[in-house]
């Protein structure tokens, strides 16, 4: 077949085996690739095929989606709706072929990948562990429309399909064929080959039987059970979501109308409901997130960074041993140092615990998994230093103990050695005033866990070299975060833009609002957690040590923090880490949240209670966030909005569908921002002062987004 760009045919045994190798790194489902796919199903007919295979000549990825970039050009409600409904008609085509179609999965396999296996006969999957599958339109606000929302359940079943379609989450083989979304797994090579031979061992179109278990036969057979499936769907996702997120209950319903009517009928109820998204602006919010991401994963200074083949990791806590844990695959040899061996002895435990965990998953190989651990090098002193590529303390927060480890590993290591702190306040020109290589020093700032959060801060002094940070950069991509660079200074970007927003939180328990209801206000707002919550969960010691750090900073421009944290720390309340926080947690949780701990107001002092509208507690609670980030725009510590969006939704959980700060100011009006935060300063609250950048672009009317 000739005049095709995307896709190559040939025919073997009579069989039609169809490869996609779109332009580009990864395959992805444009407008010209459904084209071609369409011409190949028209030249079919009258053709006595047995068989259609379908493949990827790409190394790692079969179909990873729609193509988010044309999607997102579209302007009209008509351009949306063609593109999705031309995917719909041929896939409903390749689903009526007269003879079977196998897909072969090797690689990333995802959202409108997934739904073009599900209109064929048979699915095999590769065990590389590259493949997974997964419907992450969620993620972008929006629903699988390709048919995921109809087959998908009807393939696996609802209770089995529901969570993968509302989370977005990633199956890999082994889950996959236990679900009944695959059906063979098989090595990753001669995939035409096993292909070509299993279409003709199908001989005809297959019916799908799969078994059921009898509780789900009970609950999906019958329109009363199929109900309780989704009233406790609908529940579960209003708890999580509290309904900022339309398309979750969108694709609930999306589902529970198929399943009223019929595929080709959900389908098009569907196509409706996905122009509606495309259009909301979460789903826009989300999309300019994913594109920020995108952005953040190249490397603007890639020239000039050297490679890391020795890493050494100092401390052996929490974020010690995920940072080692993470670079594992990216190094030859990885130093774990502690003061004593029991402490990295433990450490090792997790990471070992934590690759057998992988590789059950098959996600990483038993072989790779011990090659893995056999970098590992247990250190007490610093003999195995010399030649390391880079070290990173992640030790406690402590100034002089930071100083006299960069003075330790610059007596043992070399002129071309990095020395990077990972600590959340400190500013690094501190650190590195104890270093006579200051210009091979640079803050990496992980966040909490490290193996799950995405977020790298990459912290630059006037003094560090451009080929450190280039390094820095590069090995951070590697560990697969994505990272923002910023300026030095007190608690840099992230920690300083989440102080006076913690601060405020305290500031409303000591003018005696209930801590239910200033949690409860910032997670209707849309953050994961409520500030005083996340309090508990960070530490009051550590809200302390940056209250303390940053305190004199802020005190100077006017905006003084509340002694409340200090004070608390030195009577001993740590928070969650020893049950002794803002909340009690010897008892159980009531309405969903927990109890607050009475003992905080015989440290704090007696309170008048009152109950502020929740918008006012939204307002000044975020606003100080959000006044915060303008500074740092305004400073230079960051560089760019779009940076200052991606930290302040990864690092800190501010809502992703309000699309990070910046984009949150733009949607709601720079002038109504400046107006609202002059409306608590004119009450007397000085702190409340609109940063200068905010002013301006209020008067000229400007935005901080084009788009």
């Amino acid at each position: 077949m000739k005049d095709l760009q995307f896709l190559k045919t040939e025919v073997i045994n009579d069989v039609l085996v169809v490869s996609i190798n779109c332009p580009g790194k990864v395959n992805k489902v444009s407008s010209d690739l459904l084209r071609e796919i369409e011409t190949i199903i028209n030249q079919t007919k009258g053709k006595q095929y047995k068989g259609m295979v379908i493949l990827s000549e790409k190394p790692d990825n079969f179909v990873v989606g729609a193509d988010i970039d044309e999607l997102k050009a579209m302007k009209t409600d008509e351009e949306i709706k063609q593109y999705i409904s031309k995917a719909n008609d041929i896939l409903f085509k390749l689903e009526k072929l007269p003879f079977p179609t196998v897909s072969m999965i090797n690689g990333n396999c995802l959202g409108g990948g997934v739904e073009l296996t599900l209109v064929t006969d048979y699915r095999i999957a590769t065990d590389s562990t590259d493949t997974v599958m997964g419907l992450p339109e969620i993620k972008l606000g929006l629903i699988p429309a390709a048919g995921g929302t109809q087959r998908l359940p009807r393939l696996i079943g609802i209770q089995n399909a529901l969570p993968l379609i509302l989370q977005g989450s990633n199956v890999r083989p082994r889950r996959a064929k236990r679900l009944g979304l695959i059906d063979e797994i098989v090595i990753p090579y001669g995939l035409k080959e096993i292909g070509v031979k299993k279409a003709l061992q199908l001989k005809g179109k297959r019916t799908i039987k799969r078994k059921r278990k009898f509780i789900e036969w009970l609950l999906e057979s019958n329109p009363l059970g199929r109900k309780i499936i989704f009233s406790q769907a609908r529940k579960m996702v209003m708890k999580q979501t509290r309904g900022l997120y339309p398309a979750a209950l969108a694709a609930i319903d999306s589902v529970e109308y198929g399943y009223k009517t019929n595929v080709t009928k959900g389908v098009a109820k569907d196509i409706e409901r996905f122009v509606t998204l495309v259009k909301s602006y979460q789903s826009k919010s989300l999309m300019n997130l994913f594109f920020a991401m995108t952005d953040l994963k190249k490397n603007p200074l890639e020239k000039k960074a050297k490679n890391i083949s020795k890493l050494a990791v100092i401390g052996t806590g929490l974020m010690g041993t995920g940072i080692a844990q993470v670079s594992l695959p990216l190094c030859d040899t990885v130093l774990v140092k502690d003061m004593a061996l029991d402490a990295v002895s433990r450490s090792m435990a997790q990471i070992r615990k934590s690759l057998e965990k992988r590789a059950r998953s098959g996600a990483i190989r038993d072989f790779d998994k011990e090659i893995l651990w056999g970098k590992i090098v247990p250190c007490d002193d610093y003999v195995n230093f010399k030649n390391t590529d880079l070290v990173i303390e992640a030790v406690f927060e402590d100034l002089q103990l930071k100083q006299n480890l960069v003075k330790e590993v610059e007596a043992v290591t070399g002129d071309n050695t990095i020395f990077a702190s990972n600590t959340s306040a400190i500013p690094i020109s501190l650190i590195a005033r104890a270093s006579k290589r200051p210009q091979n020093m640079i803050g990496m700032h992980y966040f909490s866990p490290v193996p799950a959060m995405p977020l790298l801060e990459i912290i630059k002094t006037p003094k560090t070299a451009d080929w450190v940070v280039a390094t820095a950069l590069k090995f951070g991509i590697a560990q697969g975060k994505t990272c923002i660079v910023v300026k030095d200074g007190p608690g840099f970007y992230t920690t300083r833009i989440l102080a006076p927003y913690l601060n405020e939180a305290v500031f409303l328990i000591e003018e005696g609002v209930p801590m239910n209801d200033i949690d409860r206000a910032l997670l209707q707002f849309g953050y994961p957690i409520g500030p005083v919550g996340l309090l508990d969960e960070v530490g009051i010691d550590v809200g302390a040590h940056v209250a303390i750090e940053l305190g004199q900073e802020f005190k100077a421009r006017g905006a003084a923090p509340s002694n409340v944290l200090p004070l608390l720390f030195s009577k001993g309340f740590k928070g969650k880490k020893n049950k002794k926080g803002f909340y009690d947690y010897s008892k159980p949780k009531k309405k969903g949240m927990r109890v607050p701990n009475e003992e905080i107001y015989k440290v704090i002092g007696k309170v008048t209670w009152q109950h502020l509208p929740m918008q006012e507690i939204q307002e000044r609670v975020s606003l100080m966030m959000i006044n915060e980030a303008a500074l740092c725009l305004q400073e230079g510590i960051i560089s760019s909005p779009r940076d200052g969006d991606v930290g302040s939704i990864l690092g800190l959980g501010f809502p992703p569908f309000r699309g990070g700060i910046f984009r949150h100011i733009d949607r709601e009006g720079v002038k109504t921002i400046v107006d609202t935060m002059m409306k608590y300063y004119d009450k007397g609250m000085k702190r409340f002062i609109p940063a200068q950048i905010l002013v301006d672009m209020a008067k000229s009317g400007k935005r901080f987004y084009k788009d």
